[in-house]
């Protein structure tokens, strides 16, 4: 087995982990806790629950990133990033860009210490949006994902 084989296998687990997690707190644990927990309860057992996936997913990003980035690099696919045709490649990218910039940026300095005064105030409401924001990110992150395979496989 020769290394671009196994730089994408790992590229690919560290896209069904992370991406998988994220499919996990959107469509079960968000709406179960939105069910069976009191509004005024839920935030610190969502950040409890997943803080421990937000570690899985900070290792799995880094390794998206890494082989990702190693796979442009062995295979010269620069040009590709400013191909329309190829526009997939560039959606990786921009999903990549923004879960590394929520998971390493802006939830420890920045959300985590707004949403604890939002639901201070709005517990109902500020769960509302942690779902709507976990919905739109997901959504975003299947259709890349679906755009890279038919890409990669000629469908695109």
């Amino acid at each position: 087995m020769d290394l671009p084989t196994i730089a994408r296998a790992l590229h690919v687990l560290g896209v069904v982990v992370w991406i998988g997690g994220v499919g996990f707190v959107t469509l079960v644990l968000v709406p179960a806790l939105r069910r069976s927990v009191p509004a005024g309860e839920r935030l610190t057992l969502f950040e409890v629950m997943e803080g421990r996936f937000a570690t899985l997913a900070r290792f799995s990003t880094l390794l998206v990133g890494a082989t990702g980035l190693w796979m442009a690099w062995t295979y010269d696919l620069w040009a590709g990033f400013i191909d329309p045709a190829r526009w997939w490649l560039a959606a990786m990218v921009l999903v990549w860009a923004i879960f590394t910039l929520m998971l390493f940026v802006l939830e420890p300095f920045v959300l985590h210490r707004r949403f604890h005064a939002r639901a201070a105030r709005d517990p109902e409401g500020t769960f509302a949006l942690i779902q709507r924001v976990h919905a739109v990110l997901l959504a975003l992150s299947l259709l890349t994902v679906a755009a890279a395979v038919l890409g990669v496989h000629g469908g695109l």
